[in-house]
């Protein structure tokens, strides 16, 4: 053997060690934040008006202890709803944050850069300003479901209309979706302005409210309503986790590499409209976890998307959930709307990112 090829396999070796090192790494995150997730979860259900330690927590739930009604009111009809809604919001937003910045190859991407989130909006906003106008078999057909239907069917549109605007031949182009979601956004916020300016006070303060994104409306059939699409984003997403390693490398290397490129850019937008489409529908305007999560993850354990995804999942909900803890108890006994508790936490997060990116923007 020379010397060369000695030194070459030392190298490899080396190259494998850190590789592991890192999978170890990821590993232990994960089971981390899991864990995280629990403890945060079960503090959750005993913080509110009506304090209750974990230990009567985990009792009522687990051992079947004797509670008064009022207390089993407060935790299986207000309480557990509202957690579960958070974990749902809070892993699709991180989630679709992590596969947004994957296709992109850009930490700053985020569902609402492409419009999305936007186009929920106008839905949202549509039912709240011109629902009393529609008949009253479509009233009664959706009940209180109108503005959550409604801010999907927002959602699914403005990704319709931006996978075919973005899509010549076959090939859908990366940047002609940025370009053509930015202005997808900024029609469907002026459109939002228009309803706006054509609402009524009772109006206006639904509005403002929902804009700000809360949980406080959550009920299980709320939660049952957003659980298909969110479970059904959420695992079909593990599976784009090679494909977007691959397409680290440019496309034209992860065509090389087999990957069906198109097919991927397809699932991975269906996948990020279906998780953030249902998530702002059932909770509003919630900003900056799809950039927060991802970026905090990949600072401990790399972009490695196989581990990135299911850690985004449980980060985005485990921080959703401590930050509705804080909204709801911040200025008691009223609470604060939960996207106001992300962006002052996300805002900061998010120019420390665009700093840290200067010279790659400047470029």
């Amino acid at each position: 053997m020379t010397v060369a090829e000695a030194s070459g396999g030392a190298q490899i070796q080396r190259t494998q060690s850190r590789a592991g090192d890192r999978r170890a790494r990821a590993r232990i995150v994960i089971c981390g934040l899991a864990v995280l997730l629990a403890v945060v979860s079960v503090i959750s259900l005993g913080t509110g008006a009506t304090a209750t330690s974990p230990w009567q927590v985990l009792s009522m739930l687990f051992n079947g202890e004797e509670v008064s009604l009022r207390e089993s009111i407060i935790l299986f009809d207000i309480r557990l709803p509202r957690l579960a809604l958070g974990m749902l919001v809070g892993a699709s937003l991180a989630v679709s944050g992590a596969v947004m910045q994957g296709l992109f190859r850009n930490p700053l991407a985020d569902p609402g850069l492409v419009g999305i989130s936007s186009g929920a909006g106008l839905g949202a906003i549509g039912a709240i300003v011109l629902g009393g106008m529609l008949p009253a078999w479509v009233g009664a057909w959706t009940g209180t479901y109108l503005v959550p239907v409604a801010a999907f069917l927002g959602g699914w549109i403005t990704t319709l209309l931006l996978y075919r605007v973005s899509t010549r031949n076959g090939r859908t182009s990366v940047a002609m979706m940025l370009l053509a979601g930015i202005a997808l956004g900024a029609l469907a916020g002026a459109l939002s302005g228009i309803l706006v300016y054509m609402a009524d006070d009772a109006q206006l303060r639904d509005l403002t409210f929902w804009g700000l994104g809360s949980l406080a409306g959550a009920t299980w059939t709320k939660v049952l309503a957003a659980l298909p699409l969110i479970v059904l984003a959420m695992a079909a997403a593990p599976f784009l986790a090679k494909a977007l390693n691959a397409l680290a490398l440019g496309e034209a290397a992860a065509s090389h590499l087999g990957i069906p490129v198109q097919r991927m850019k397809r699932i991975a937008i269906l996948t990020v409209a279906g998780a953030t489409g249902s998530a702002v529908a059932v909770s509003g305007g919630i900003g900056f976890v799809g950039i927060v999560v991802p970026h905090l993850l990949r600072l401990a354990i790399g972009p490695d998307h196989r581990y990135l995804l299911p850690a985004a999942g449980l980060l985005g909900a485990a921080l959703l959930i401590a930050a509705d803890m804080v909204a709801r108890t911040i200025v008691a006994p009223a609470e604060l709307p939960i996207g106001i508790v992300t962006a002052v936490l996300g805002g900061p997060f998010f120019l420390y990112i665009l700093l840290r990116n200067r010279a790659v923007l400047e470029a």
